[in-house]
């Protein structure tokens, strides 16, 4: 399985930014897929996760109203659109996939086996 996450760029605060997971050699559709992000200096957070199937959204507090994750299951793709952006939400944005996650591990990790090269973010304020 290969994740390729594209989408990041530069913008001021208040804008919009839409990231892009493609995923590749997807054999199940179990488990969750996830964006978590990376700040200077500080561990990888979790950010937002669903699940190939079903409606059921999660986010971290920090983003909740402000992202949204969502999926095409045609393309193998996950999104993470987010808005009114601010200087404190840049970080290097990552995808995972977890084929295993089940719901109560969603926010850890660790327990995301696979992974996207990651995507920057940089929010000017």
């Amino acid at each position: 399985v290969q994740l390729q996450a594209s989408g990041g760029g530069f913008v001021q605060a208040g804008g919009s930014l839409r990231l892009s997971c493609a995923v590749s050699g997807r054999t199940s559709s179990s488990g969750f897929m996830s964006w978590f992000r990376q700040a200077p200096g500080e561990e990888r957070k979790f950010v937002a996760a669903m699940k190939w199937t079903g409606t059921n959204t999660y986010y971290a507090d920090s983003v909740k109203g402000r992202f949204t994750i969502s999926r095409d299951n045609a393309k193998s793709t996950v999104y993470l659109q987010m808005g009114s952006l601010r200087p404190e939400d840049t970080a290097i944005y990552y995808c995972g996939a977890g084929p295993t996650v089940i719901l109560s591990q969603l926010r850890t990790q660790s327990a995301y086996y696979y992974w996207g090269q990651g995507t920057l973010v940089t929010v000017s304020s």
